[in-house]
């Protein structure tokens, strides 16, 4: 029968007794309730990357807990745990002297980064530019203004009339993207991307392209945003993928690895000639959310960041995209699958058919991966071992003969 709880991205027809239901963690295994365990090929949705049940964000949070949960960071207050976790994204990102704008979701991120490009271009007196590029198969949360900046054409029907002024290029056209600036300069507010494209189907950008981007909006008045809420915090080998490809965007959107999951915290960080824009004295920012600064999430960021910088999982995805870029080869050679793409520690398995049931037997096998049309994404965390990555492999082996 059907229950109470509807489920994000499922059939509603679906019996709540024929979801897997998962009530452990450890490391890089996740427990059902029979017990059974599976290795957590996807790091929960893209974003465990301390693994599961790391008692010193379960402590920090506790701690916070017993002082105070959460109080509003809206003028006149702020405090501590919001301050101190703004601090150490910046210091680990491309702009070390700007700022972080925080709330709870990646959805919540990107809308506030499109609305701080849309205020920006009003504050220079460029009320035209309004209009925002996308690119096919980039995935940008889903509330109204990411869902109109997707690039997955099934998750922007059925909702009606979206948000107005976006246009979508071909994902590795630059040119394409040079056409529309030649022809729609004056009314291009900003460019928004991520740097490696995640749930579209794992997409990493062909040489020179994010480069390319950055030289079209240097030379068109537009904002480069960067859409980290997959590739931050580690994914990519660096702490931003910003800083992999060497490319610095006006603005960078993050969410899921800033804690790893264990409560919910995003938010924006904005370069610092973009923040002297907004800190001319009398202006006052109209955006914010309830739980921007929440202090326990931002207790579990702080803990988060610190076991990842004690422990070096911002250059940890190396390795394990290495054991992954090995298994997968093998996979191709024996021609279980038709290739695969992926960088860091983010791939995905192309199989040339309905990915759906392979994934259904791989679970059965004990792992978890994630389908997306024709491949399989596979997104593991950081502390994940070599014998799990295998064991990842060999499941697919299994499923795939």
């Amino acid at each position: 029968m059907t229950h109470a709880l509807l489920h994000p991205f499922s059939l509603p027809a679906m019996a709540e007794e024929d979801f897997v239901d998962i009530v452990r963690g450890e490391g890089s295994l996740v427990f059902d309730a029979d017990g059974k365990d599976y290795v957590d090929g996807m790091a929960n949705l893209w974003l465990c990357q301390v693994g599961h049940g790391r008692a010193e964000i379960v402590d920090a949070v506790t701690t916070q807990m017993h002082q105070i949960e959460a109080y509003n960071t809206f003028a006149p207050f702020t405090n501590g745990p919001a301050a101190r976790v703004a601090e150490m994204i910046v210091e680990r990102s491309p702009h070390p002297d700007g700022r972080t704008f925080l709330g709870c979701s990646g959805s919540e991120a990107v809308d506030t980064a499109l609305k701080l490009a849309r205020l920006l271009q009003q504050r220079r007196g460029t009320e035209g530019r309004q209009v925002v590029i996308k690119r096919t198969n980039g995935y940008h949360g889903t509330n109204f203004g990411g869902t109109s900046a997707q690039g997955i054409a099934p998750n922007r029907e059925g909702w009606g009339d979206l948000v107005p002024h976006f246009l979508e290029v071909p994902h590795d056209d630059l040119e394409a993207v040079a056409s529309i600036f030649a022809d729609h300069g004056e009314r291009i507010a900003a460019v928004l991307t991520e740097p490696v494209q995640g749930a579209g189907g794992v997409f990493p950008p062909v040489d020179g392209y994010l480069q390319g981007l950055r030289r079209l909006c240097d030379d068109n008045g537009a904002l480069l945003i960067f859409d980290e809420v997959i590739c931050g915090f580690g994914r990519t080998g660096e702490w931003f993928g910003a800083q992999t490809f060497d490319v610095a965007p006006d603005m960078i959107t993050f969410a899921k690895g800033v804690t790893s999951g264990y409560l919910p915290l995003s938010g924006v960080i904005v370069s610092r000639s973009l923040c002297e824009e907004l800190e001319e004295p009398g202006f006052l920012l109209r955006t914010g959310y309830t739980y921007s600064g929440h202090q326990a999430s931002c207790a579990a960021g702080i803990a988060n960041l610190q076991i990842m910088t004690d422990e070096g999982l911002d250059r940890r995805a190396n390795h394990v995209g290495e054991k992954l870029r090995e298994g997968l080869s093998a996979l191709q050679a024996d021609g279980l699958i038709e290739s695969w793409r992926g960088m860091g520690a983010v791939y995905a398995a192309e199989l040339g058919r309905d990915s759906i049931p392979v994934r259904n037997d791989i679970l059965e096998g004990g792992v978890i991966v994630r389908p997306i049309g024709t491949c399989l994404a596979i997104c593991p965390p950081l502390v994940i071992t070599d014998e799990e990555v295998g064991r990842i492999i060999d499941t697919m082996a299994s499923a795939l003969r």
